[in-house]
């Protein structure tokens, strides 16, 4: 177990692309609106922090994909991550002893304005509310596509993503909503996130909205042959310096079909003048009291193994929808 002595912690380094490591690193004294907050929880983002694991970021998105607290920069050494959840030590009284999510790295401790954190409601556990950043992406997207009560639906890739975006939509009255993926032991996910299951090459179209997150051209190219005329894809995925390939001659133009891209970055322009990041962040952890998304909580593994864990999840090795990493005895 790594513990805080002092005004040390350990964290978390990607040294270069595919090699990290954990390293000790001092903590700033906490000021008068500080928190102090011990890690319980943090989750690997398999899409985002692989990307960087693997030094797949390209130069022109540095800046733009720097996480809030990120430490280093591209394409190392640099301290990455964006889904933590602690308890507070120290800080203002209202906030000492309650559990936390905070858009940190995996560091054991860490010291941050107490505006950077966001109480997790009661009832929600901390290996859940490590979802709330996914969650909150899934949000962000629903506001980007705006779908409409019994729309056909369909959700192109069960990842972390993919799969919370599927939930959510879910809850929309006399919605069909179908998770499509080329892995049939996704099917029980589907299953358990109330939505329908589709292989690519078995799902329905005529569409009128898809949410594609599955990182490929693949993917991208079988949600434009799911979509309705006039129809709209959001694309969530982001793929680093890969290149992506669309057969745009078919029904692209005649259909009058919309790819439209929704991050996360900034509140969707829908709800920007009313909500901020702060309103949305407490929205998804409000909508994490549901239990079904236990069902995307794959694997967990101690602290001290993370530099091996982001290894295999990045290369592939290591099957997961969310894989979280612990900060105590086990």
């Amino acid at each position: 177990m790594y513990e805080m002595r002092g005004e040390h912690a350990h964290a978390f380094w990607l040294r270069a692309p595919g090699c990290g490591e954990i390293r000790r690193v001092t903590l700033s004294d906490p000021g008068r609106d500080d928190v102090m907050v011990r890690t319980l929880r943090s989750g690997v983002s398999r899409g985002t922090e692989t990307l960087v694991f693997r030094g797949a970021v390209p130069p022109t998105q540095y800046l733009a994909m720097r996480a809030p607290f990120q430490e280093g920069d591209f394409p190392g050494p640099v301290k990455y991550g964006y889904l933590n959840v602690g308890t507070v030590e120290q800080g203002p009284a209202q906030l000492r002893g309650r559990t936390v999510f905070c858009l940190y790295p995996h560091q054991t401790a860490y010291v941050v304005p107490a505006r950077a954190v966001t109480v997790v409601p009661e009832g929600v556990p901390p290996s859940r509310a490590v979802l709330a950043g996914t969650v909150e992406t899934a949000v962000n997207a629903l506001w980007d596509a705006a779908p409409l009560i019994g729309d056909r639906v369909s959700v192109v890739g069960a990842g972390m993503v993919g799969c919370c975006v599927a939930r959510l939509l879910s809850r929309f009255p006399a919605t069909e909503v179908t998770l499509v993926d080329v892995d049939p032991g996704r099917a029980d996910v589907a299953s358990a996130l109330g939505v329908d299951f589709a292989l690519p090459d078995e799902a329905a179209d005529g569409r009128d909205l898809v949410v594609h997150a599955s990182a490929t051209s693949a993917g991208l190219q079988r949600s434009l042959d799911l979509l309705g005329p006039e129809g709209t894809i959001i694309e969530l995925s982001w793929y680093g310096d890969s290149e992506v390939r669309l057969s745009l001659g078919g029904a692209f133009h005649s259909g009058r079909l919309t790819i439209r891209a929704s991050q996360v970055g900034t509140v969707s322009p829908a709800r920007s003048g009313r909500r901020t990041t702060a309103d949305r962040l407490a929205l998804a952890l409000e909508l994490l009291r549901d239990p079904a998304f236990d069902v995307l909580i794959t694997g967990h593994s101690p602290f001290a193994e993370l530099p091996d864990v982001i290894a295999r999840l990045a290369a592939g090795s290591l099957p997961a929808l969310c894989h979280t990493i612990t900060y105590d005895d086990e």
